[in-house]
């Protein structure tokens, strides 16, 4: 079974990496199964959005990493949105 092209232990490990970038980036503080849970989940919610939209940015573990980075960054920009701007 895939994720976007990728296996399963291949999408926890470019998840991690996808959400501990985000995490760089958004200058929050979690662990690493925070990290890995936000990069994965971000990646499926940002490619459901995209593929409503009719975009994607293809297949393949770089695809993943990059929408990855991107869905985590936008599900820690909405939890601290209704949170406050406080730590992750």
């Amino acid at each position: 079974m895939d994720v976007n092209g990728v296996g399963w232990i291949a999408a926890i490990i470019v998840g991690g990496l996808a959400g501990w970038l985000a995490e760089q980036v958004m200058k929050s503080d979690m662990g690493l199964l925070m990290n890995i849970i936000l990069g994965i989940v971000g990646a499926i919610v940002l490619n459901a959005i995209l593929a409503l939209l009719g975009i994607s940015f293809g297949a393949g573990w770089i695809a993943y990493l990059i929408t990855g980075f991107i869905g985590a960054c936008l599900l820690i920009f909405i939890f601290r949105a209704f949170r406050g701007r406080g730590r992750v």
